[in-house]
């Protein structure tokens, strides 16, 4: 009878194979190149990259030598030799910096690169377009507050054809929407820059976004009616801009979007019904724009919601008989013109004063009406005697005619 093999044999042949490929060591080009950052003997061990490191390095298992694919800075303050990088070129897949003012970006980026990000660096040199513009392998960028000097957006993406996703925020980035972008592209955050123009109906043919956030710019226009063909659009921002206009109805259509922050625009017309139908939604920020009407939601709606604010639409007002004032939605009930009542006409609050007084008059048994008949009573009575007395003054005149002609007529 044979024995079977033990399931403890084969876990110490998995084991030992494991140790035998993480047992290679880094490419020995690589490694001369890497002292320069590190002074760990062994870069690739995870065990060395604690979080008191400035640079955390992670290394393919390839055989017989290892490989470095991924180089991350963090707080650094010395200077980066402008070769370090050259010996990485064909494996390194990515690169970060955060949190490195002073720090000079490398003269030359690996083309082999994949990520690319920069967060809160180079504040003396800053990144050109033309710089990130030969990364046209990458299928990440990542540049937060660092300075961008560009003519455009174009410029950076034009060579990136298999970028998905494109974070460029607080970076004085300068000009327009691209009117084309890559079809790729599921992720865009493009805030806090210095973008003008429109919104242009290039955007919504990226079928497969799902997160656009172009807050704090200084873009214009109405937002495209077409926008409802981003259906996998999950967040959505363009507040402080200078959009105007109402909200397309195509937004109805955006049913996988949980955060919609259109606040501090020039938006108006009514606020949308069509919003407490989106069953996926629980940010809703409508604040500081110029709508105007009745508020179409209820409380229901309004509690289902993480975060929800209308403030700062002074046209705006809720139906007091479905949403409480408790609620505290920073706009006034509505009166019985559908206005908000610390803006109500004037005229119309004396014409409405003057009928609940004449109602008020009503109520109190009649009186008003017995003034008035009593009124009309004496005017019948001075009537009556002034035709009385024209008739009597005519009676007299005729008789007085008639004795005149009477004794004038001759005898017969």
């Amino acid at each position: 009878m044979k024995l079977q093999p033990q399931p403890r044999f084969y876990l110490f042949l998995l084991i030992a194979f494991i140790a035998t490929v993480s047992s290679s060591p880094l490419d020995p080009k690589q490694l001369k190149a890497i002292k320069i950052l590190t002074t760990t003997k062994d870069p690739c061990n995870n065990n060395n990259n604690n979080h008191s490191s400035s640079t955390t390095i992670t290394c393919d298992d390839a055989s017989p030598f290892r490989h470095i694919t991924s180089l991350s800075f963090t707080n650094c303050s010395l200077p980066l030799p402008s070769k370090a990088l050259k010996p990485l070129s064909k494996s390194l897949l990515s690169l970060s910096f955060l949190n490195c003012p002073s720090l000079s970006p490398p003269k030359h980026l690996p083309i082999s690169l994949h990520s690319f990000s920069a967060v809160s660096s180079f504040h003396r040199h800053g990144l050109s377009g033309v710089y990130l513009a030969r990364l046209v392998n990458l299928t990440n960028l990542s540049i937060i507050s660092v300075p961008i000097s560009a003519s455009g957006l174009y410029v950076i993406l034009g060579n990136m054809p298999n970028i998905t996703s494109l974070t460029i925020s607080s970076s004085n980035l300068p000009g327009k929407i691209p009117k084309a972008f890559h079809s790729n592209l599921t992720y865009i955050d493009l805030s806090n820059n210095i973008l003008r123009g429109s919104l242009r109906p290039s955007i919504t043919l990226l079928s497969n976004l799902k997160s656009l956030n172009l807050s704090r710019n200084s873009l214009s226009g109405e937002i495209p009616d077409n926008i409802g063909d981003l259906t996998f659009l999950t967040n959505f921002s363009l507040a402080s801009n200078r959009f105007s206009g109402p909200v397309p109805g195509s937004v109805s259509s955006l049913l996988e979007l949980t955060h919609l922050d259109l606040s501090g625009n020039r938006l108006n017309g009514v606020v949308p019904s069509f919003f407490s139908g989106m069953k996926s939604l629980k940010h809703l920020n409508l604040a500081d724009n110029s709508f105007h009407g009745v508020l179409p939601f209820n409380e229901s709606f309004v509690k289902k919601l993480e975060f929800f604010q209308v403030r700062g639409n002074s046209g705006l007002c809720y139906n007091h008989t479905v949403l409480s004032w408790k609620l505290n939605l920073g706009i006034a009930p509505c009166d019985r013109y559908g206005l908000p009542l610390s803006s109500s006409p004037p005229q119309k609050e004396e014409d409405s004063t003057s009928e609940e007084e004449e109602e008020d008059y009503d109520d109190d048994g009649g009186d008003g009406d017995s003034k008035k008949e009593e009124k009309h009573g004496t005017n019948k009575i001075v009537l009556g005697v002034a035709i009385g007395l024209s008739s009597l003054v005519f009676l007299i005149v005729f008789l007085i005619l008639l004795a005149k002609w009477e004794i004038t007529r001759p005898l017969g």
